[in-house]
């Protein structure tokens, strides 16, 4: 019951602390800061310093909370926001790993509920982040990829469909836009129309998909041919999924 990772442009890692720092030096400083911004409470600088120092102790709780101290000075601040919306994502699967961690444990009927809550929280915080920052910049078409991901995460799969079809005529995200298609597609029972998504996410002519994209769709591909009934489809996909895997396990030279 492993979390997932986080999709690409939507970071909610803890900001990793400086290794010359000393945690009682940055105690100091974020002490430092919360009465700074008490009584100097127009310093945005003060208030994105202090979110990191938070967010580098893993406490995107309490960098959401500064971060929305600063919006509601500089409503229209740029970083504000973003780095609100970074410290949203991070609680999200903060918690997500947290109960997680405890369903596993656990094993009962009530901590599974909860992890479904969590997994739905996730997917829902992400979607909205992926939409907001696209309608302010519509030109961040890679955040389609990680919108999709959020979408099928959700069970959304007409919405991430729609999403990531933009995406098929540029080269450069037209694979994992099939791969996201194909899993749509899967997901609904329409194993036929998954394979020429497949297909086209992992043996495209002219355009070379990225390596973890090739691999997951040459594994669909071979689960959906088994299940189509295709022995000899399904042997000849085999044989490159296995390449796949031995160059993706492959040192590079």
């Amino acid at each position: 019951m492993s979390a997932p990772e986080p999709s690409p442009d939507v970071d909610p890692t803890p900001v990793p602390a400086a290794q010359d720092v000393d945690v009682g030096a940055r105690l100091s400083r974020r002490q430092q800061l919360e009465h700074h911004v008490r009584t100097c409470p127009t310093d945005l600088e003060a208030y994105l310093e202090l979110a990191r120092i938070y967010r580098a102790e893993d406490r995107p709780l309490e960098a959401r909370r500064v971060l929305g101290q600063a919006r509601q000075v500089f409503p229209d601040d740029e970083r504000a926001l973003w780095d609100f919306e970074e410290a949203t994502l991070a609680r999200s699967l903060q918690q997500l790993r947290d109960v997680s961690d405890l369903a596993e444990r656990l094993r009962t009927p009530e901590a599974d509920h909860e992890l479904e809550r969590a997994r739905s929280d996730w997917a829902r915080r992400r979607i909205e982040v992926c939409r907001a920052r696209l309608t302010r910049d519509s030109a961040r078409v890679h955040l389609r990829i990680a919108l999709g991901e959020a979408l099928i995460d959700a069970g959304e799969y007409d919405a991430a469909i729609a999403e990531v079809s933009p995406l098929l005529k540029l080269d450069e995200y037209s694979c994992q836009a099939q791969l996201l298609r194909a899993r749509c597609l899967l997901a609904l029972g329409n194993d036929a129309a998954a394979l020429p998504a497949l297909r086209a996410a992992a043996l495209r002519r002219g355009v070379v998909p990225p390596p973890k994209t090739r691999l997951a769709a040459l594994r669909l591909l071979c689960d959906a041919a088994q299940r189509l009934g295709l022995p000899l489809t399904l042997e000849r996909y085999r044989q490159q999924l296995d390449q796949a895997e031995q160059a993706l396990a492959s040192p590079n030279p």
